[in-house]
């Protein structure tokens, strides 16, 4: 019998990237805007932001993404209070289906939020451009870059741009097998205890405490936690802390003194050094690092 192919219909096609970046702005961070002749999407991974696209303002908070098509103006600014940590994404592509992402703003889910996990991670891999760098105009190739990685990114976002295409269709959605359906709800327990653990963010919690307080075993809690994070339920919970002192530290509302203690840290000397094996930084090396990022990103 004869076999004959056909040829695979690819309604969002991405070949070229312009830019990948992960920041972690201050409160004041402020960009005086800009527009280009390629797609950009940012994400609001933590905080809140405004956006300005055209002429038109929006409020975007975690959890959303709005989209700019080529030559749009866009400008932002963080609201003085809340420390904003953004994901930047541009790229080209001439797909007709982009027409669907044009004056959007949306909402992410666990399958979309992934995807932008992957596309850092990758970035990170393919390119020795840091990704915190708002000056960045090329990407630098790494000479020993894992095998495919830009591949896996172009094709990250593609399945990015799809399931926000999919979701914007009426079409029913077929039943989840089981082993999705057990998927979920891990991510639904790793997801309850995110959430107990950033109510108690100034705690000195213990496994036990943890374990508890969220009617769960010590050793399932440690095995979905490693499956799920990479590392067991008290590291995340130690890098919860930290994340939340690097946001207070953007903010610029309180000493590293009154962090340590907001925080629950026994004192300011734990409270640095659980910093530095967290992130590579002192709280001091942090802090100058982002007053060195906010003033490159203000147009001179």
């Amino acid at each position: 019998m004869g076999y004959e192919s056909i040829h695979l219909n690819r309604m969002i096609t991405v070949d070229e990237i312009v830019s990948v970046h992960y920041f972690e702005y201050s409160s004041n961070y402020y960009f005086e805007g800009e527009r280009h002749d390629f797609w950009e999407f940012l994400y609001v991974d933590k905080g809140e932001l405004d956006v300005r696209a055209e002429n038109k303002m929006h409020h975007l908070k975690k959890g959303e993404i709005i989209f700019h098509k080529p030559g749009e103006f866009h400008a932002l600014n963080a609201n003085g209070i809340v420390a904003p940590n953004l994901v930047v994404v541009s790229f080209v592509c001439k797909s007709e289906a982009m027409h669907y992402f044009e004056n959007k703003v949306l909402s992410i889910g666990d399958p979309e939020r992934a995807l932008l996990a992957n596309i850092i991670d990758e970035a990170e891999s393919a390119f020795t451009t840091p990704l915190n760098d708002p000056q960045t105009v090329r990407l630098e190739r790494r000479e020993q870059a894992p095998l495919g990685a830009e591949q896996l990114i172009g094709s990250s976002i593609e399945h990015l741009l799809i399931l926000f295409l999919r979701r914007g269709e009426t079409q029913s959605i077929p039943a989840r097998p089981t082993s999705l359906i057990r998927e979920r709800t891990q991510q639904e327990f790793i997801d309850r205890v995110h959430q107990y653990l950033e109510a108690n963010i100034s705690k000195r919690l213990t496994l036990s405490d943890i374990c508890r307080d969220n009617l769960v075993g010590r050793s399932y809690l440690q095995k979905i936690f490693r499956e799920k994070t990479g590392g067991g339920a008290m590291e995340y919970f130690g890098t919860l802390k930290i994340e939340a002192a690097k946001r207070m530290i953007r903010e610029g509302s309180h000493n590293f003194t009154e962090i340590a203690s907001i925080l629950g840290y026994n004192s300011i000397h734990y409270f640095s050094r659980h910093f530095k094996k967290v992130t590579g930084m002192t709280p001091s090396e942090y802090a100058s690092s982002v007053k060195v990022l906010t003033t490159k990103s203000r147009p001179e």
